[in-house]
């Protein structure tokens, strides 16, 4: 599966969103080791510790379905241009990378892919 379609499905994901609280949708797809993609979508919660975003959503329902490394996270906000994963989403993205790492893609200010490494958006992490 390539990149665009990568992002597609993040689109699509994000139509699912559940953010009464901030108004701010987002929908995610992680490409799995194996080539299997796994969506997610943030739901929010009145308590906002227990809020999860897109990525997570993703990330867990790979992990549900047997999968332990990923290769590539497609990120996508209606509402912002690059809608980068927040700090918390950046470790774990990191804690399943593949050993080749992980691309992290964005839609850049004119909607084309712009595709960044995990290493780029967290230097030095804590990881094993």
């Amino acid at each position: 599966m390539d990149y665009n379609e990568l992002m597609e499905r993040a689109k699509q994901a994000s139509e699912n969103s559940y953010s009464p609280y901030s108004h701010f949708p987002v929908g995610a797809c992680v490409l799995a080791e194996s080539g299997k993609v796994y969506v997610g979508t943030n739901v929010e919660n009145a308590s906002y510790g227990a809020t999860i975003c897109a990525e997570r959503s993703a990330i867990v329902n790979a992990i549900v379905n047997g999968e332990r490394k990923i290769t590539a996270v497609a990120i996508y906000g209606p509402k912002m241009k690059r809608c980068a994963p927040c700090g918390p989403c950046r470790q774990v993205i990191d804690e399943f990378r593949s050993e080749k790492g992980v691309d992290i893609i964005l839609e850049g200010d004119n909607g084309e892919l712009e595709i960044h490494t995990i290493d780029e958006l967290l230097p030095l992490s804590f990881n094993l």
